[in-house]
């Protein structure tokens, strides 16, 4: 296959004037601005849309990382026809400019550069503010991305330490798209094209005056604010009411007036997922920006294949399954192979894929039955810390006949499996588990093959929602075994969390002891809490109260005693460590 010699600069969406004036446009129909550069990739949520768009034969301008102290930047596209599209970025701005002890953070994947001075604390709020200084009255502002998503109903914030309202009426925004949004992106921008009502549209939310007594009616802010209980009330049904096919609206009242979260919008099906991803990504950073520096983030993601969203595990300090659902949705193989074959027109493709995963690598290509059908089960999780949901059907059978089919691309010399791996999954599989892991020994670890057991204790791993450290002992061995047989020496990373609710002094010194006598390691990885919007965890560390039994927890809030927990854990030990031992 002919390599491509550089993508052109008008085979981006336009950035600057002179693009669109190159394009022939007076006007862009859709204004998309970014807490991130213009990285035209599908792993970026704006690119992703704005592609999606541009298939409709909408005209999409892009605006990344505007300067907020001028309308040099948020004015250079003019004025869109139908509506702005605002994101804080891959990540909420909070936790990319902010470490677990609320330090900044100097560096920025996502910025020329790498420094970061370009994305503002709350993003999303800033761009709205900014576009209503220099725009009075101006087409509809519709918030989406992460940051929005996860803040859509009263929420802990960890960085100024209390409940803030839902995002909505902060933000001089007038609608809110949230999840993964694919189908709700599409309705909402035919209908403002076609000057229809857009307030049915699944997948939304917008302020009422008036309350919608068909949804579920949440507790107030204001009670919320008065009982920490009532915020727990909260959060289990915005939780319960996440999955398309069971969920209802839901309904809060905020001061007087209403926050509406229209029920979600559908997943995509195969089909569907496999036309976003045949999209025409250019997979680098927009010419404008690339003269300020690299990105980061490009060096993972140009050469990745994402194949699946969604998942199930549920951890309790992730909001994976919130944003992107719980139900796994899959491109096909057919789909997968042509996006390996692809990267051989880019110049610089070495013939490393970095990854070939999502969210949670091994839960491509199965479901539950009963969850396609019925949907998610009410108060019931696919695994916890105790079981694995024996509906749920772990099988990696058709994860192996992809990566073999991935390994006979023309081109491809190796192809890595960097997302997480659910080892507790591996093990529950006694089908092809074992083939599953001798597989990715032999053909995809570059050298060490990241787990996330989290934590040893089982109480604080009840709490986590992670299974028991026996599965990690067992699979431990098994990884071990299949080194020796392959006559490799590929080691196990952990990831490990510190001060998360539940953990005191004395479980990290467990923890700790447990990594040394039975994994013979020193730990590199771990890293104290962070409470994020829209996670049980986040809702435990505020509450100090387990959601499930209402009873006390312990919580640490000491900024030195979290560092301190995690000093437990990280610190170097003097004994003899061997490979496979």
């Amino acid at each position: 296959m002919k390599k491509n010699q550089n993508f052109t600069q008008s085979a981006f969406l336009p950035t600057t004037r002179a693009e669109m004036d190159a394009l022939g446009w007076d006007y862009c129909d859709v204004i998309l601005v970014s807490g991130d550069a213009y990285i035209d990739s599908p792993f970026i949520g704006v690119a992703m849309v704005g592609r999606m768009l541009e298939r409709l034969g909408y005209k999409v301008g892009m605006i990344g990382q505007p300067d907020i102290t001028c309308m040099d930047d948020i004015g250079r596209l003019g004025e869109p026809r139908l509506y702005w599209g605002v994101s804080g970025g891959s990540v909420d701005s909070m936790v990319s400019n902010y470490t677990a002890t609320k330090k900044f953070r100097n560096s920025d994947d996502y910025t020329p550069g790498g420094k970061n001075d370009k994305r503002p604390d709350r993003a999303a709020l800033v761009y709205c503010n900014l576009i209503r200084r220099f725009f009075k009255k101006t087409v509809p502002i519709v918030l989406g991305g992460i940051e929005a998503s996860l803040r859509r109903t009263t929420h802990y914030d960890y960085w100024s330490n209390k409940l803030r309202k839902p995002i909505l009426f902060d933000a001089k925004a007038d609608i809110l798209i949230y999840g993964m949004g694919e189908i709700a992106i599409e309705e909402l921008t035919y209908a403002l094209d076609k000057k229809r009502n857009w307030k049915d549209i699944r997948g939304i939310c917008y302020i009422s005056k008036e309350p919608n007594y068909e949804f579920h009616q949440l507790p107030s802010h204001a009670d919320c604010l008065k009982e920490k209980e009532k915020y727990i009330d909260l959060f289990d049904l915005f939780y319960d009411n996440n999955d398309p096919i069971t969920a209802k609206g839901l309904c809060e009242e905020v001061d007087g007036r209403y926050l509406i979260q229209n029920p979600p919008c559908d997943h995509l099906d195969e089909k569907e997922m496999d036309a976003n991803s045949a999209l025409p990504f250019t997979r680098e950073l927009h010419p404008y920006y690339a003269k300020m520096g690299d990105v980061k983030c490009l060096e993972t993601i140009k050469f990745s294949i994402m194949t699946h969203h969604g998942c199930w595990g549920e951890c309790n300090f992730c909001a994976i399954g919130v944003h992107q659902g719980r139900t796994i949705r899959t491109r096909s193989e057919k789909s997968i192979l042509k996006e390996a074959k692809d990267f051989n027109a880019y110049k610089n493709y070495k013939g490393i894929i970095s990854d070939v995963g999502g969210p949670t690598a091994n839960m491509y290509g199965y479901e539950c039955d009963k969850k396609l059908k019925k949907g998610t089960c009410d108060h019931m999780r696919c695994v916890d810390a105790e079981r694995l949901c024996k509906v749920m059907k772990v099988d990696h059978s058709r994860n192996i006949n992809l990566l073999r089919q991935v390994r006979q691309v023309e081109g491809v010399r190796k192809a890595f499996v960097a997302s997480g791996v659910r080892y507790d999954f591996i093990t529950a599989d006694k089908q092809h588990g074992y083939t599953y892991l001798k597989e990715m020994v032999k053909h995809h670890i570059s050298g060490q093959m990241k787990v996330a057991p989290e934590h040893t204790q089982q109480h604080v791993l009840e709490l986590m929602g992670k299974p028991g450290k026996q599965t990690l002992v067992d699979f431990k061995k098994l990884y071990d075994k299949l080194n020796r047989e392959e006559g490799k020496k590929q080691f196990l990373t952990y990831y490990l969390i510190a001060a998360h609710p539940g953990c005191q002094e004395r479980d990290m010194h467990e923890l700790k002891r447990f990594t040394t006598d039975e994994l013979k390691m020193n730990p590199e990885q771990a890293q104290v809490f962070t409470p994020t919007p829209s996670t049980y965890s986040a809702v435990m560390y505020y509450t100090e109260l387990d959601p499930k039994t209402r009873k006390k927890i312990f919580v640490e809030k000491d900024t030195k005693r979290k560092e301190k927990q995690k000093a437990i854990v990280v610190k170097k030990e003097s004994f003899k460590s061997g490979f496979a031992s």
